[in-house]
């Protein structure tokens, strides 16, 4: 897959739909999210906070006019590490037709490029364990896995 077939933009209200329908597309996405239309409104509240934070980009991949991939970026600032802003990289899916054809890797450079450009100096994601083909990805990638994560859902 060449990048110059592939537009990467801020997501507009228009493509909640099918983001929303990437998310619930697999067995872990499938158990917590609502694919169903009208959209939740707790959809819309979400990508309305989105859009009004500035260190918040949800991004989505178009391929031919359709959107055909996701994620999120968060830049972080933080004291430690002598105030070092993270890149945090999270909801990341690909319309499962388009999975396998180098979509992911394509993503991932344009997102890291995003946190290098808005003057991050780590980049860090998390996850599930369910997902070990994932890591494997990341892995390749030169991501490592030097934190363990863990969560309190409330």
């Amino acid at each position: 897959m060449t990048e110059s077939q592939l537009v990467f933009r801020r997501a507009r209200l228009a493509d909640l739909p099918a983001i929303v329908a990437m998310l619930a597309d697999d067995a872990l996405g499938a158990a917590r999210e609502d694919a169903s239309v009208p959209l939740n409104p707790s959809y819309t509240a979400a990508f309305g906070a989105i859009q009004q934070d500035p260190n918040q980009f949800l991004a989505v991949v178009e391929q031919d006019a359709q959107v055909v991939g996701c994620l999120q970026l968060s830049f972080i600032p933080g004291l430690s590490r002598l105030g070092l802003w993270r890149g945090q990289i999270e909801s990341v899916r690909i319309a499962s037709s388009y999975r396998g054809a180098g979509l992911g890797r394509a993503m991932f450079e344009w997102a890291i490029e995003q946190c290098r450009a808005q003057g991050c100096g780590l980049v860090q994601l998390t996850t599930d364990r369910a997902r070990p083909d994932a890591r494997r990805f990341y892995e390749s990638l030169g991501f490592t896995a030097s934190h363990d994560g863990m969560k309190l859902n409330l």
